[in-house]
């Protein structure tokens, strides 16, 4: 019997690549229900080919989906709408597995649905880690969810580490023979750029990364180092270990994922060519292994390995996430709230490239920290901070 798989966020990267894998497999996979913020028409034409029972969009855009809908016959696709469709399709009864790949904060509540229902969540979405990390893994444990990650890092990381490691206690301390996690980073298209040069790159050089294909959003990121500080904070999560216990190392190639190192001198590396369905595909299956189209490593054509310290005086960024891990509380939402609208105002070129790391760092002084003890107070938290990013933006900007 075929899973229902319910894709939040279907027409980003992540959404397309997890397309690619169940078309790949329709005997094992169908599409129950798919999420889409702002590409209505190419929403259209994954709801003609799926077929799937649901589709939620905004309030703002159901009118024109219905329409669309009613020129190609598929009146019998079901439309929800704004946040309370997203959490309906993430919890519903008939969804096995659900792919969490909303960008950002607006990912949270739908993802931390989709494991109070106990569902297989494929998360894609670090924010969602970064913001609520321990209500997030203490609900996967109370509902018996399976929260698998998709990020290529943590889903080597997952791949690397020992069985039974997940059933131990979490205590922030190494375990299971585990002395360290090494979190592999590309650095970004501007990895040998200079501080003066990172003054004034575009938001379209910061969009083209070397290596992956992704959204602008996570491309910026990327660009910054922010990316693997949100991913420092997620693998903290994930892995019960603490951030002294994560070492980033930027590896330019992205052939090498991630890797655990051993109390024993072992160095386990999870390796492959740079494309997103292999993990998904991981993920969808695990613990066992289906095909992808994505072609077997040639080490005769990758013959060349390099390995870097990251320079956290370029880029910023990512000292700034690991201090908010270790502040804890609502550091992490109030870094991730800043960020988002930092880069946000840096693709409309209301602020510079380097600019970005000193709003987060400006929000983080002004806006009050304290425990994440409720969804609700992570919310406020993330609605300050954007309050007070924006004005630093402004400021900036003006």
């Amino acid at each position: 019997m075929s899973q229902s798989v319910c894709i939040l966020g279907v027409t980003g990267s992540i959404g397309q690549s997890t397309l690619k894998i169940l078309q790949q497999h329709p005997e094992k996979y169908s599409v129950f229900a798919v999420t889409a913020h702002s590409r209505i028409l190419e929403l259209v034409e994954i709801c003609k080919q799926y077929r799937p029972k649901i589709a939620v969009v905004p309030s703002s855009k159901v009118d024109e989906l219905k329409q669309h809908f009613q020129n190609h016959n598929l009146n019998n696709i079901e439309i929800l709408s704004d946040e309370a469709g997203l959490i309906a399709v993430a919890e519903h009864p008939d969804v096995g597995v659900v792919m969490a790949a909303i960008v950002g904060a607006a990912g949270l509540l739908p993802t931390l649905a989709a494991v109070k229902a106990g569902k297989r969540v494929l998360l894609a979405n670090k924010e969602a880690l970064v913001m609520s990390g321990d209500i997030m893994m203490q609900a996967a444990r109370d509902y018996h969810a399976e929260l698998l990650p998709v990020d290529s890092e943590h889903n080597a990381i997952f791949q690397c580490l020992p069985e039974g490691y997940f059933q131990t206690e979490r205590t922030g301390q190494p375990k299971q023979g585990v002395s360290r996690i090494l979190l592999t980073a590309s650095g970004g298209p501007f990895i040998n750029h200079s501080l003066e040069q990172l003054q004034s790159v575009t938001p379209a050089q910061a969009c083209k990364h070397p290596n992956w294909s992704m959204g602008q959003k996570i491309s910026v990121d990327s660009a910054t180092l922010m990316n693997k500080g949100l991913e420092l904070i997620e693998a903290c999560h994930l892995f019960a270990i603490s951030e002294q216990f994560v070492t980033v190392v930027v590896h330019p190639q992205s052939i090498i994922h991630s890797m655990v190192q051993y109390v024993d001198g072992s160095t386990l590396a999870q390796m492959g060519n740079p494309d997103m369905c292999t993990p998904i595909a991981h993920a969808l299956a695990w613990p066992q292994r289906i095909q992808t189209h994505v072609p077997a490593l040639d080490l005769f054509i990758n013959q060349k390995l390099d390995f870097q310290e990251p320079d956290i005086t370029r880029f910023p960024a990512l000292k700034l996430a690991r201090q908010a891990m270790q502040n804890g509380g609502l550091a992490p939402a109030i870094l991730n709230a800043a960020n988002e609208i930092a880069v946000a105002a840096f693709l409309r070129n209301n602020i510079g490239f380097t600019e970005i790391p000193q709003v987060v760092e400006q929000t983080l002084n002004q806006v009050e920290g304290g425990s994440a003890e409720s969804i609700e107070r992570i919310l406020l938290a993330d609605q300050a901070a954007r309050s007070v990013a924006q004005q630093i933006v402004t400021h900036k900007g003006s």
